[in-house]
């Protein structure tokens, strides 16, 4: 066997393989051995058909089985012991005039493109200046957090007339334009809350009304046109949820009403359990920390962002584009030629990005070792579970939801990916100047709106 590299330029090159009958024809024979003793062949006791016989039947796909399999290990040993940092798989050039025999006396060569990673250097101003914004939590974030505390540990009352944040208990029937019922319409029998009434106008309608009430109302105009929100209420598509223009009639079968929990030693003790917290001061103090320490994830997200873009201005190189457009055409059956030309430019910043990162992890020696995708894992999973319940799950129970999380590989996948953006951003938290600014929460949500 004999493997050659030509190099094209410093991102492209081809590798050519030439096999000789020596090099294949032991794999060979011995997978037709080996298929001789698994094969139940009429007229033969079973692992007694001759070799021979095998070879007239099989022989030729075995010996192109073969042969493609001793190209790819020989494709990977070589990449590998020559330290070459590939791009996507290595793509087989194809050469219409030229034909084997595949007679067992052929000598094959075959040749293969090979995108390469460009060589760069991370040259970085440490001079260049980076907001980190520290946020605090505003009176109507906090304001907001409490009552769905309170909430949850208060009681259900059924009150004759809706008020604002009630949630009516309804039956929706869909309309024809003349206002009669639509036959064979849209009927379903939902819990509207009335804090999710996005419309004034529609709000205004639903307040004040009584058990055995009928209206008629807008149900698009009520959700803002939130097709996933209308056709959860209604239990049907989304396509169908976007396309829908009808008015609903809205018959009220009850009004329910979340009273919230007083706030009393017995609230706060089966919150934060007995005696830690025994005033209302202690309490509005421990939901604004709360608060904060998740709003921490969304000021690193900015960090990451802006770091991001910082580096991909300063950093630039070449991909090998036109290997990886062939590349991804040849891998992904349904990926057409308009997909790509929409989505290669995202496809290559996402790269160029990773190669970045590996860089950064490579170069200064950062590790991602288990226990940490575990920690994280164990944190995300804390921060879901607390939105939906203020009180936290024990550390033995939320250890055992991580260890069934992460027997998934595409979460652990996640969390290593995430874990590897988070040690990149400590990273280049060290060489680029930080300009720590607080700002309230509502303030920054303003911010990241308006650079939409």
């Amino acid at each position: 066997m004999n493997i050659t590299q030509e190099k094209i330029d410093s991102l492209n090159a081809v590798l050519t393989i030439k096999l000789q009958p020596e090099d294949y024809t032991p794999r060979v024979e011995k997978a037709i051995k080996e298929q001789a003793k698994k094969a139940k062949i009429a007229g033969f006791r079973p692992g007694m058909v001759p070799p021979s016989h095998i070879k007239r039947m099989y022989g030729k796909s075995i010996l192109v089985d073969e042969v493609n399999s001793l190209l790819n290990d020989s494709l990977s040993k070589y990449i590998t012991e020559n330290n070459i940092d590939v791009l996507g798989q290595p793509l087989p050039k194809i050469d219409e005039n030229t034909n084997f025999n595949w007679d067992y006396n052929d000598n094959f060569e075959f040749n293969y493109e090979l995108g390469i990673a460009p060589e760069f250097t991370l040259n970085i101003d440490p001079t260049a200046k980076v907001t980190e914004y520290i946020i605090k939590a505003d009176e109507v974030t906090l304001a907001e957090r409490v009552k769905n505390i309170r909430r949850s540990y208060g009681k259900m009352t059924n009150p004759d007339v809706s008020a604002d944040d009630d949630v009516l208990y309804s039956d929706l029937v869909q309309l024809s334009a003349d206002g009669s019922v639509f036959e064979d319409g849209i009927t379903n029998t939902a819990s509207i809350r009335l804090d999710q009434v996005k419309n004034a106008e529609v709000k205004a309608q639903l307040i004040g009304l009584k058990k055995g009430d009928v209206i008629t109302f807008d149900i698009q105009k009520a959700f803002d046109n939130d097709a996933a929100k209308v056709a959860a209420l209604l239990k049907i598509e989304e396509d169908e949820a976007a396309d829908l223009k009808s008015d609903f009639q809205l018959t009220v079968k009850n009004v329910n009403r979340l009273e919230e929990s007083d706030l009393n030693q017995e609230f706060f003790d089966k919150l934060f359990g007995e005696g830690e917290v025994t005033t209302e001061e202690e309490f509005r103090n421990r939901i604004t920390q709360e608060v904060e320490s998740m709003m921490v994830q969304d000021s690193d997200r900015r960090l990451q962002n802006d770091l991001y873009n910082l580096v991909m201005d300063k950093v630039n190189f070449e991909l090998p584009d036109e290997f990886l457009k062939r590349w991804l055409l040849a891998t992904n059956e349904k990926l057409t030629q308009e997909d790509l030309d929409k989505d290669y430019d995202n496809f290559a910043k996402n790269l160029k990005w990773t190669l970045i990162e590996n860089k950064i992890m490579k170069d200064h020696n950062i590790e991602i070792k288990y226990d940490e995708v575990f920690a994280l894992a164990k944190q995300r999973l804390d921060a879901q579970f607390r939105m939906y319940s203020p009180q936290p799950l024990s550390d033995e129970q939320l250890g055992q939801y991580t260890v069934q999380y992460l027997q998934s590989k595409e979460n652990g996948n996640k969390i290593f990916e995430e874990l590897k953006a988070l040690k990149t951003l400590d990273f280049l938290k060290t060489v680029v100047a930080l300009e720590k600014k607080e700002i309230d929460s509502a303030a920054f949500a303003a911010l990241v709106t308006n650079e939409k």
